[in-house]
């Protein structure tokens, strides 16, 4: 029999689909918007950000030498490179996390009429709030700024507003990436393809870079044609160069939605894997806080985005320095950046693992001080494992580091380790937040609350690790123990209170209460 379509129902079509995928972003981004706890302190936040991305633009076109000096010409010359290293980074992200950030949590989504189109659109407006994102952003509005000054206005103004383009596309082209290998993911023998290819991609570039192929490589790269159309003002070419990005963004977008719906389609054998699995039972444990650490270890290594954030945060950065062929001095630089990243995993947010099994472990007879040790000590485990990692690729070619290097590498891995430790724990009590990291996308907290946690770390465990670069670049082996011992007895101190409240029973209830919600 006949059938008349509802009025609440959208007409069929692409287009329908595209619009109702657009209310509905909206929509969530809404919700997401009102469930903030400080609202004055995000939109002050999201202010602030808009702010330093204008200055960024703005800024380095008026400092002295800009659109003339020699640097400013180097830094004209490695902006096509730059664009190349933004898209990179952008699909690191992007693939690490498994097509990007969620709008919503798996679980709440399954009950609601959120489709994959929503979801790949959603995660595209949440790529920027990300510190690594941001930094890059800014790197490259400033480097463009620097390189053209500010004697013609409005051949800067093309350039930004090209380079703001450009990022919409990196970001885009990511998404593309990261849903086309979730896809593969899902398949049978897909994982064991994926780590092959990147096997088969890293020895590559490191080929490229020790036969001093990479260069030219990187020169032939179309990113250069894209610079030479933004960099001469508003002409005929920028027209094209401009048009020819806008089709590009429209073009992934819609690549994004399509590969979005392909892999919903599909089982995440990954995840699937970690719940359903059968372990061999181990003996059992000597005592109650080897207990809790077992439970707290497994709980990590066995979760999807752990596992992956682990690999891509070691070996990133180990690549990039191997490639780069630093010295020991500048790899001193490296364990701050990993110990940040590892923290942004779980850590910012230690007890979310627990989910409703806090419920359970808040109920067994044991003293609620080695509940808190054993966290943190897998905490710090996780921190070390990424950072030696690090170290351990990227000081390959450095050779052997001389007695003040080594004594200032450390140093340097000791305390970015235990200041990261103590803030992640306190965070961890101060804003709990209720969490499902089962899904490869899952973050730890809501994404205004990450980009304010990592901007806090990468600011802290960077000025840190500077100073041990310092000392390493001095030859002295004393002088990095001596930097370290005041900021040992700080971070220590630091995590002794985090402790002291986790004790306290209220204060515990009240986590265990909101990361069991």
């Amino acid at each position: 029999m006949p059938t008349a379509r509802s009025s609440t129902e959208p007409p069929p079509g692409v287009g329908s689909d595209l619009r109702r995928a657009v209310v509905d972003v909206g929509i969530l981004l809404r919700f997401r918007a009102s469930s903030v706890r400080r609202p004055r302190a995000m939109r002050l936040g999201l202010a602030l950000l808009a702010a330093v991305t204008l200055a960024a633009a703005v800024a380095p076109a008026l400092l002295p030498g800009a659109g003339s000096s020699p640097r400013a010409q180097d830094a004209a010359v490695l902006l096509p490179t730059v664009l190349s290293a933004l898209v990179l980074i952008a699909v690191i992200s992007a693939v690490a996390s498994g097509g990007g950030r969620e709008l919503v949590a798996r679980d709440p989504a399954s009950v609601h009429p959120i489709s994959p189109t929503t979801d790949h659109l959603g995660a595209l407006l949440l790529a920027p709030v990300n510190i690594a994102w941001v930094i890059q952003s800014w790197a490259l509005l400033g480097s463009t700024a620097f390189a053209l000054g500010a004697d013609r206005p409005a051949r800067l103004a093309a350039a930004q507003v090209g380079m703001l383009l450009w990022l919409v596309l990196a970001t885009s082209l990511a998404q593309v990436v990261a849903w086309a290998l979730e896809g593969l993911r899902r398949i049978r023998y897909g994982v064991g393809v994926i780590r092959g290819g990147a096997v088969v991609l890293l020895g590559a570039l490191v080929g490229l870079q020790m036969t001093e192929r990479l260069v030219p490589v990187l020169d032939h790269l179309p990113t250069l044609q894209v610079v030479v159309g933004l960099v001469f003002g508003f002409t005929p070419r920028w027209c094209l160069t401009v048009s020819a990005l806008v089709l590009l963004v429209l073009a992934a977008v819609g690549l994004g939605a399509l590969l979005a719906h392909a892999v919903a389609r599909r089982i995440p054998r990954d995840e699937l894997r970690a719940e359903s699995g059968s372990r061999r039972a181990l003996p059992q444990p000597r005592s109650d806080v080897l207990a809790l650490v077992r439970v707290d270890r497994g709980s990590v290594w066995r979760a999807v985005p752990m596992r992956r954030g682990a690999a891509v945060l070691a070996l990133a950065p180990a690549v990039i320095a191997l490639i780069g062929d630093l010295a020991w001095a500048q790899l001193v630089l490296l364990p701050g950046l990993v110990c940040a990243g590892g923290a942004l995993l779980f850590g910012v947010n230690a007890w979310c693992l627990d989910g409703r099994g806090g419920l359970w472990r808040e109920s067994l007879p044991v003293e609620s001080g080695l509940v808190f040790d054993a966290r943190s000590w897998v905490v710090a485990e996780f921190l070390l494992a990424v950072s030696l990692g690090t170290l351990l690729v990227g000081g390959l070619r450095s050779g052997l580091p001389s007695a003040g290097e080594a004594v200032a590498l450390g140093c340097a891995v000791v305390v970015v380790t235990v200041q990261v430790l103590a803030a992640a724990m306190r965070w961890s009590i101060k804003a709990p937040h209720a969490v499902d990291l089962r899904s490869a996308r899952a973050t730890p907290a809501p994404p205004v609350a990450m980009i304010g946690y990592s901007s806090r770390l990468a600011l802290s465990t960077t000025v840190t690790v500077m100073v041990f670069s310092l000392a390493a670049t001095l030859g002295d082996a004393t002088a990095a123990p001596v930097l370290a011992l005041p900021m040992l007895l700080w971070s220590s101190y630091r995590w002794v209170r985090a402790r002291n409240r986790w004790v306290d029973p209220q204060q515990r209830a009240a986590v265990i209460v909101t990361t069991a919600a």
